[in-house]
């Protein structure tokens, strides 16, 4: 084999190695954005960095594979559907204790399915990977839960915190509130 030959093969070689690995780099990406949706786009745009962001949503997904999540039973989904009710009607009195035992409520909730609770950055990183689509609606209301507990947020951003923890909670508790009623009414 001649020298020409042997650099020609090397070349080949290190060619299919590199479409190799960015063929699987792109479908790495594509798998990525489809499980994260816009979790995706926020964290590429915390990263700043594309590859640094799909490391993290990477190491994310092996975090909570190891986690004991699971599914409630029907007791506790109509408990905690109960519970959600109970602080949706006491908004009209008292907001401010409505979105603080919300936030209390969505946690309980989250610890009860198999999330670990820790500071609220790994909470809504844990949440992402099997919640990716209302994880913002996660932290938009806890942030008003923040500001509530300072004694600074105003009723417009109560009752919109209210909605993005409903949304996060019904995600958690995969029904409706709304539909859960409904079924115990025909029942």
């Amino acid at each position: 084999m001649s020298t020409a030959t042997a650099i020609a093969m090397i070349i080949a070689i290190v060619a299919i190695a590199i479409a190799i690995w960015a063929f699987l780099r792109m479908r790495n990406t594509t798998r990525l954005r489809s499980k994260f949706g816009p979790e995706y786009d926020h964290e590429v745009q915390r990263a700043g960095d594309r590859t640094r962001a799909e490391a993290e949503l990477t190491k994310r997904e092996k975090r909570v594979n190891k986690f004991n999540i699971r599914e409630l039973s029907q007791q506790e989904r109509r408990r905690f559907a109960d519970a959600w009710t109970k602080e949706q009607s006491r908004f009209v009195d008292d907001p401010k204790t409505a979105v603080l035992n919300a936030d209390a409520l969505v946690i309980e909730l989250m610890t009860t399915r198999g999330y670990p609770m820790s500071d609220f950055q790994t909470q809504a990183a844990d949440i992402s990977v099997d919640h990716p689509r209302v994880v913002g609606h996660y932290r938009e209301a806890h942030d008003v839960a923040e500001l509530c507990r300072r004694g600074q947020a105003e009723t417009e951003a109560l009752r919109r915190s209210m909605v993005h923890y409903r949304a996060l909670f019904e995600d958690l508790l995969g029904t409706t509130v709304v539909e859960r009623q409904r079924e115990e009414v025909t029942k």
